[in-house]
C-alpha cells in the first residue's frame, strides 16, 4: 500500500461518516482527491530524479547540510558549556563547604585542560 492509497482510504472514510455531502459532491471530491494524490507522488519522483541525475548539485546540497550541522553543534557545545561552567562559578562562590569544595576541584580541573 503506498502514501497515495492511504489518502484514499483516509478521504473514502471521511466521506462515508459524512452524511451532510451527497454522492454526487462525493464522487467530485474523492476524484479531486485522487487528483491530488497522484501530483504528489509525481513531484516526490521528479525531485528524486532530479537529485539521482545531478550528483553534483546533490554532494554540494550534503556538503551545505553538514557544515551547517557541524556549526550548530559547535555553537549549541559551547553555550551549553559556558552556562554550566557559569553555574558552576556561582555554586563555588556561594560558599556552601562541601559543595564549593567539590565544584572548585572541578573547575579547576577544567580550568587546567582549556
Amino acid at each position: 500500500m503506498n502514501y497515495g492509497d492511504n489518502i484514499k482510504q483516509a478521504g473514502v472514510k471521511f466521506l462515508a461518516n459524512a452524511d451532510e455531502i451527497n454522492g454526487k459532491n462525493q464522487k467530485e471530491i474523492l476524484e479531486k482527491l485522487q487528483d491530488v494524490s497522484e501530483r504528489m507522488k509525481k513531484m516526490t519522483i521528479a525531485e528524486h530524479i532530479e537529485m539521482v541525475r545531478s550528483p553534483k548539485r546533490m554532494i554540494i546540497i550534503n556538503f551545505i547540510a553538514g557544515l551547517s550541522r557541524g556549526l550548530g553543534f559547535a555553537i549549541g557545545a559551547t553555550v551549553l558549556g559556558a552556562i554550566m561552567i557559569t553555574v558552576l562559578v556561582r555554586i563555588a562562590s556561594s560558599n556552601i563547604p562541601i559543595i564549593a569544595e567539590f565544584v572548585a576541584r572541578i573547575i579547576k580541573i577544567v580550568e587546567t585542560y582549556m
